[in-house]
């Protein structure tokens, strides 16, 4: 993949191309281990240390509204730091928006449980959850868009997939380190003190790739670059939302069925096997550490067979083989325990061969001085649509009607990208 790198866009010595490409992946890795962290404490810790009052399914949902809170925050945290780099600059829109993101990441390490404030508890992690989409949709830093446009001919989905790497890498760290706390410490230790561990590396983490990015992004040569692409952000975001809105739109809804599988592979299988003490908790999460192997080897894959079939074709591909999935879900899920690794394997291979070419499916129908702005929005609206609540309505449905309502949910999701596709194909659009 470096030597595929090395030759994006040669002419700019400038920013080496293998800079920006490391660049994405750290950015993206450290991202995507805050909000994995908090995924996975939302199912293991968060309902017995801030709703003790319910019962373990009924805290687990109401983790689980908390959690989508962020999705919400996101696209507002996204308009209001571009204001922010319009006045003083990328530099200053990406520090402010990092240092708020692992702020309030860390800052869930400290919060008292209900048993010391009561529901103010959940008043203060539901305002830090806020905060870590605010800032989320703040980082956004135009080098994915840059590696996308740079892309040698016939090679648009191999570059198309390195910023997902991030993914599975975020969440095979934030399921380790867990792993590693859940085994070595006593239940009460773990609940007490030794699950807010991973939120204070989470802002290590995110100092480290915070200088990792900025390394690049306040270079004048950076800056030329996106100059030449037009990748700034609009002034008026009600005027791309006039002229680009369906687009954005169908953007997000191309992507639906990966964004959709993105938490009911990940968190959700975590929080129904253990609400039904089908499984040893880190025997779940090694089961889920080998499958963030294969989702990082899927997304690797993605960019191969994008680059030979299309990456319209590969979307609409893995959403049929998603759905066929989607139907044999309750089978594998509610089986036996070998049946319901299987499930976590074969939905992280899927995951990775989707998400892999999920972002920007449609950002090619933008013009250029809009790519920028709708790129970042585009990807707020589909995480909100289909992952924000994923977790909460499967487990929902899936407890009152069974698990054949997780094969709806995820079908849904399939009818949804396929839809999408065939619209934009229409358009004539890539």
């Amino acid at each position: 993949m470096e030597h595929d790198v090395s030759n994006l866009n040669a002419r700019h010595s400038g920013v080496a191309p293998s800079e920006i490409a490391v660049g994405v992946i750290v950015g993206r890795a450290s991202e995507y281990f805050d909000y994995f962290v908090y995924g996975i404490a939302s199912v293991l810790v968060f309902p017995g240390v801030f709703f003790p009052f319910e019962e373990p399914l009924e805290g687990t949902l109401y983790s689980f509204v908390v959690f989508a809170l962020a999705f919400i925050a996101r696209p507002i945290g996204t308009i209001v730091f571009f204001d922010i780099q319009r006045r003083w600059g990328r530099g200053v829109k990406l520090t402010a928006a990092l240092f708020m993101l692992g702020f309030a990441t860390a800052g869930i390490a400290f919060l008292p449980g209900y048993e010391s404030v009561g529901p103010w508890s959940i008043v203060l992690l539901s305002i830090l959850r806020c905060f870590q989409g605010f800032g989320l949709g703040g980082s956004w830093d135009g080098l994915p868009s840059l590696l996308a446009l740079n892309a040698p001919p016939k090679r648009h989905g191999w570059y198309a997939m390195i910023p997902q790497l991030g993914a599975p890498i975020g969440f095979v760290i934030a399921a380790g380190l867990f792993l590693y706390l859940y085994s070595e410490l006593t239940s009460a230790d773990f609940m007490e003190w030794g699950w807010r561990y991973p939120f204070y590396v989470a802002f290590t983490i995110n100092v480290v790739a915070l200088f990792a990015r900025l390394r690049i992004v306040v270079t004048d040569d950076y800056e030329r670059l996106l100059d030449k692409y037009q990748l700034h952000p609009v002034e008026n975001v009600s005027e791309l939302l006039d002229t680009s809105g369906g687009s954005i739109v169908i953007g997000a809804f191309a992507a639906l069925a990966s964004y959709a599988l993105f938490h009911l592979v990940t968190v959700f299988p975590l929080s129904w096997l253990i609400v039904h003490s089908s499984q040893a908790i880190d025997d779940i999460l090694i089961v889920q550490i080998c499958g963030g192997v294969l989702a990082f080897f899927g997304v690797m894959a993605s960019g191969w067979i994008a680059d030979r079939i299309g990456r319209r074709n590969t979307l609409g591909t893995m959403a049929v083989l998603i759905g066929i999935f989607a139907a044999l879900s309750p089978l594998m899920l509610g089986g036996q325990i070998i049946h319901q690794n299987i499930f976590i394997l074969v939905g992280f291979a899927l995951l990775g061969l989707s998400y892999g070419q999920s972002a920007g499916a449609a950002t090619g129908n933008l013009e250029p001085k809009y790519r920028y702005t709708g790129a970042a929005l585009t990807s707020d609206m589909a995480w909100l649509i289909g992952a924000a609540f994923a977790p909460l309505v499967a487990i929902g449905l899936s407890s009152r009607f069974g698990l054949v309502a997780l094969s709806g949910y995820l079908l849904s999701g399939v009818i949804g990208t396929l839809l999408a596709l065939r619209i934009n194909r229409s358009l004539n659009k890539d």
